[in-house]
């Protein structure tokens, strides 16, 4: 079963290891940025290795059993 975090934002866009911070999945940016450039994180579908990513709300972002949907807040 996997978990699904809303996360919503104010502004147009939120950078990728951003997310994980607020999304508490991670606790730091170099923890981010290890399983970022690790492959294991992937937005709306397709891996991603860029940590400074702009992720938008409606965009889904997962990583093992976690779902992250960006939504505005």
């Amino acid at each position: 079963m996997s978990d699904i975090i809303v996360i919503p934002i104010t502004g147009e866009m939120i950078r990728l290891g951003q997310l994980l911070k607020l999304a508490g999945v991670v606790d730091d940016g170099a923890q981010a940025r290890t399983l970022i450039e690790d492959g294991g994180v992937s937005v709306d579908g397709e891996i991603d290795r860029r940590r400074g990513r702009q992720v938008r709300p409606g965009a889904s972002v997962k990583l093992r059993e976690t779902t992250i949907r960006v939504t505005f807040g």
